[in-house]
């Protein structure tokens, strides 16, 4: 199995690697350079963890498994990269330096305790699919360490990453860092796993029932891990494309409003450019929908109105919907007394019932508008209210 899941991990490394790169060209803070580092490295371990690879370089070496602590070491100097950005995005730099000092020496004892295991290691076969799996003298105690050194940095990754999510400012930094936390699950199932082959190897038998467990455990944790340190680049993206899929889904929930209200009153419409922007005609429409709401306020009825507002109540509608539906109801009708060309004798102070405080919610209320005035029953009733008198329009 890790010969695909490996190599799919290792086009993510370097997908990110690549990215990252790009980054540093313009902010080479301590944060990205220790991204950087983490990605280099999970970059070699899973380029050297393929099968294929494992063999090559062992061999070039001339050390029998030197695969495997080639990127067990590099999973630990991973984790130093990671403590490192955490720590630097959670306290000022000096704090940060001072607290990754006790990490690092740790995480330095761990590796140094990892290669004099290995290096006393009875030699076995190169074991390029069950290196962890091993019952070589001073395996399992160089297992232990790996692991010991691996779970403690995650579950401190996990917790950083945690805490520091809650506070940051920075949404996609936030949703970046919630990833990052979450992975902490699975890392402590493959640490779970390959503490299970040790124990299976003193009782003379092996994990490889488990050991599928434990590789898609890891991957899902690299891969989403690595989503987690990279989204914070390139998450504005994703912003930047839902802003224009939601600004082409109000245009087009828009339009049949703006066109039915501009038809009778063409005035308040300023022809645009074909190449102006989602944005920029959504703007003109919103404004131009409530320009021509205006023109038509002389050929709205109060009573209509009235009608609309006890149909609402009557009908449980909440704020927002209500005011809505009182809106549609008077624009309704205004629409249908303009192209019979007869005024009411009093007509509307305002056509306006709601009054939003910015432009994003007064979208929000106009597509609500345009929504009653297409389908809502409360204006359908309020249209039925016996009209008063009406004067016809004389040119």
């Amino acid at each position: 199995m890790n010969s695909v899941l490996y190599p799919v991990c290792a086009v993510v490394a370097l997908l990110a690697l690549l990215y990252k790169v790009r980054v540093l060209r313009t902010d080479r803070s301590p944060t990205q350079l220790a991204l950087t580092g983490n990605f280099v490295l999970l970059f070699i371990t899973y380029t050297v963890s393929t099968p294929t690879v494992w063999v090559a370089t062992s061999k070039t070496v001339g050390i029998v498994n030197f695969s495997g602590l080639l990127t067990q070491s590099c999973v630990v100097l991973m984790s130093a990269c990671q403590q490192l950005v955490l720590l630097h995005l959670t306290y000022e730099r000096e704090v940060a330096r001072r607290k990754a000092v006790p990490r690092l020496l740790g995480l330095a004892l761990a590796l140094v305790a990892m290669v004099t295991l290995f290096s006393a290691a009875t030699v076995e076969r190169e074991a390029p699919n069950d290196f962890a799996l091993s019952h070589a003298q001073y395996y399992p105690a160089y297992i232990v360490v790996y692991l010991l050194a691996y779970s403690a940095n995650q579950i401190d990754v996990g917790l950083l990453g945690w805490r520091y999510a809650r506070i940051a400012a920075a949404p996609w930094l936030r949703r970046g860092l919630y990833l990052i936390a979450l992975t902490l699950p699975f890392a402590l199932v493959y640490s779970a796993c390959r503490a299970a082959d040790v124990v299976a190897g003193q009782f003379g038998t092996s994990g490889r029932a488990w050991e599928p467990v434990a590789q898609v455990s890891v991957t899902i944790a690299t891969i989403t891990k690595t989503a987690g340190w990279t989204i914070p680049d390139w998450g504005r993206h994703l912003s930047t494309l839902a802003e224009r899929w939601r600004d082409r889904r109000a245009l087009r929930q828009l339009s049949g409003l703006h066109r039915e209200v501009t038809a009778l009153v063409p005035e308040p419409v300023i022809p645009l450019d074909t190449r102006a922007d989602v944005r920029t005609r959504l703007y003109r429409t919103v404004v131009e929908i409530r320009d021509a709401q205006w023109a038509l306020r002389t050929w709205m009825d109060p009573a209509v109105g009235h009608a609309a507002r006890e149909a609402a109540a009557a009908a449980g509608l909440a704020e927002q919907d209500a005011a809505a539906a009182v809106e549609a109801a008077l624009l309704r009708d205004a629409l249908r007394a303009k192209a019979a060309g007869r005024r009411p004798e009093q007509h509307a102070d305002t056509p306006r019932v709601a009054e939003p405080e910015d432009l994003m919610a007064e979208l929000d209320f106009q597509r609500r508008l345009a929504r009653a005035l297409r389908s809502s029953p409360v204006v359908e009733e309020a249209l039925t209210t016996p009209p008063r008198p009406r004067a016809e329009e004389t040119a």
